[in-house]
């Protein structure tokens, strides 16, 4: 058989996280060390892997529950190789140390097990309640997969140098990082965009560190539906995705 097909072969590699191509992740086991992902995101795999719904502490399920910030993971492990990906977004491997890294849940693909992950919040600067966004606080060493929607890019943040992102384009940032929520306002409420720029809520980023924008202010979709219309298919709920992002607002 004969077919340009076969320039898309499988890589290999000595590493444990290895990108097949932008939008396929590869991820080795030993036996030890096992990774979790994404729910639903293997698409392969190879030698003697089992899969089981990984544990969520009481702790969890109630942040989850009140934020609608949390993972739905999968923990995988055995011998073998395991292939992920998610709706065709570009996949980037990230080097978690004591620095702690800060992403919002979305675009978690994998990580390894042995990283640890709780709910923070960003409050809005004028301290509206609701008004905040939940994200993840990854810390311990060890690797993380991240997706985006495009290519994206890399901030520099510094003493002398603050970043402001969009909060609907952000995906992740040093948790080092002082991070302030805050609408775009001229004269008009905060709840209203200024006059027509269509801008809304940006956060801003100040101190040593790292903030990871993507080319996209939509969230990857969740939980595709079928037969329930184009909102449903893509999980953006009733919110769209800047309900999604900002988290669910509870009493």
């Amino acid at each position: 058989m004969q077919s340009s097909l076969f320039a898309h072969a499988e890589q290999q590699s000595q590493e444990r996280y290895t990108v097949q191509n932008p939008q396929l992740l590869r991820v080795a086991l030993e036996g030890h060390d096992d990774v979790l992902a994404r729910k639903g995101s293997m698409v392969a795999y190879q030698g003697l892997v089992e899969f089981d719904a990984e544990y969520q502490s009481g702790g969890q399920r109630r942040a989850r529950a009140h934020t609608g910030e949390g993972l739905d993971l999968m923990r995988c492990h055995g011998q073998g190789a395991v292939y992920f990906a998610n709706l065709a977004q570009y996949i980037h491997i990230v080097d978690v140390d004591q620095d702690g890294l800060t992403v919002d849940s979305a675009y978690v693909l994998a990580m390894d097990s042995s990283l640890s992950h709780q709910v923070i919040a960003v409050d809005s600067q004028y301290g509206i309640s609701g008004s905040g966004k939940y994200q993840l606080n990854i810390t311990g060493r060890g690797k993380v997969a991240l997706m985006t929607s495009g290519q994206p890019l890399m901030l520099q943040v510094t003493p002398d140098r603050y970043v402001n992102a969009d909060a609907d384009a952000i995906v992740a940032w040093s948790t080092g990082l002082r991070v302030q929520m805050q609408a775009q306002t001229h004269s008009s409420g905060v709840w209203r965009r200024r006059g027509n720029t269509g801008e809304g809520w940006e956060l801003s980023f100040m101190g040593q560190g790292y903030a990871l924008v993507q080319p996209s202010e939509m969230l990857p979709p969740q939980h595709a539906a079928i037969g329930q219309g184009v909102a449903a298919q893509f999980g953006m709920g009733q919110q769209g995705a800047r309900g999604q992002n900002q988290g669910n607002v509870w009493n």
